[in-house]
């Protein structure tokens, strides 16, 4: 009987050591949950201003493309042309 008793003693003393490492790691998946939100976040912020960026980029090479670089002036010409084509189907969109 006495180790039948020490049987179970060990089982209730491992039981209650594997309850409280489940505990610890329920508790370090939260954390690195709420780590994993925080980083989401500082990846779409930086996706935006990436984004952001690149539209900027955009702009400025229009620009010079439109003030006359020479070495631009084919692509300035091509884009002006795109967007009057643009331009005449919106307007035959509205004339309908």
């Amino acid at each position: 009987m006495s180790e039948l008793v020490e049987v179970v003693d060990s089982l209730e003393n491992k039981i209650s050591k594997l309850l409280h490492k489940l505990e610890l790691e329920q508790q370090q998946k939260l954390v690195l949950e709420r780590e994993m939100e925080g980083l989401k976040s500082q990846y779409e912020d930086a996706q935006r201003s990436v984004e952001a960026w690149e539209e900027k980029y955009k702009s400025l090479k229009m620009a010079n493309t439109v003030l006359g670089s020479e070495t631009n002036k084919t692509e300035a010409k091509l884009k002006i042309n795109a967007l009057i084509r643009e331009l005449d189907q919106c307007i035959v969109q509205l004339s309908e």
